[in-house]
């Protein structure tokens, strides 16, 4: 479904990714794991037209992503669930979700899918005239999910969504996005929690220093020494 052949980015004249290839197919969870600096985000920031590509092809279901807008992007399924949460403070619960339903396709089906999201989210449900700015990072964390799941994204991209949350939350974010999944949402995951990361993804890729260093399924890179070594304190 995504498939990002030769990939190179950059920040000015300073290079991020080189020659990233990965693939994810329909349905599937994948992870991007990599210390900080590899390219994670940068990588998903290439997929969403956030950053520009210098080289290499970006395709989703066989269209061109790289030659397009990013506010057509999202149109082809893709949500993007950047790193810090990045919610509305001012505006509710409910106001930051409707937002998230943007595209037409999306806005058709907008009363529906929010209470799809508050039901996989009862926590929003119960808050969803409260501002967005006076909730806990752990439920700031469920609205920027849930934000992303109004798109009715075939394929859901979330970058670090246990960054900053108490453990308790770690453990409630992941079993959430374990529950998106087998619903049939094809997940791309940025974290640095890499053993939470594996439990969950099928398959993942190792990045360093902008470049795919290893691939494989989720058992073999546990059991991989040099991962062990490296991102499990094995």
């Amino acid at each position: 479904m995504l498939k990002l052949a030769n990939v190179s980015a950059a920040y000015g004249s300073v290079p991020a990714i080189s020659n990233v290839a990965i693939e994810v197919g329909a349905g599937e969870a994948v992870g991007l794991l990599g210390a900080n600096g590899a390219g994670k985000s940068t990588t998903l920031r290439a997929i969403s037209g956030l950053v520009k590509v210098s080289s290499g092809k970006v395709t989703f279901d066989g269209v061109d992503v790289a030659s397009m807008p990013p506010h057509r992007i999202p149109e082809l399924g893709i949500a993007h669930v950047p790193e810090g949460r990045q919610v509305f403070p001012e505006m509710t619960v409910q106001e930051n979700l409707e937002i998230g339903a943007f595209v037409p396709k999306a806005r058709a089906e907008r009363a529906r899918t929010i209470e799809l999201v508050y039901e996989i989210f009862p926590r929003l449900a119960e808050r969803r005239r409260q501002l967005a700015g006076t909730m806990s990072g752990g439920e700031q964390q469920m609205l920027a999910v849930g934000r992303g799941l109004m798109l009715k994204p075939r394929l859901l991209m979330l970058d670090e969504p246990s960054l900053g949350l108490a453990p308790v939350m770690t453990d409630v974010t992941f079993e959430k996005i374990g529950e998106i999944h087998r619903m049939g949402t094809a997940i791309l995951l940025v974290e640095q929690n890499v053993s939470r990361a594996l439990s969950l993804v099928q398959r993942a890729y190792v990045l360093e220093s902008g470049r795919v260093i290893m691939h494989g399924t989720s058992q073999e890179l546990a059991n991989n020494r040099q991962v062990q070594a490296a991102y499990l304190g094995i």
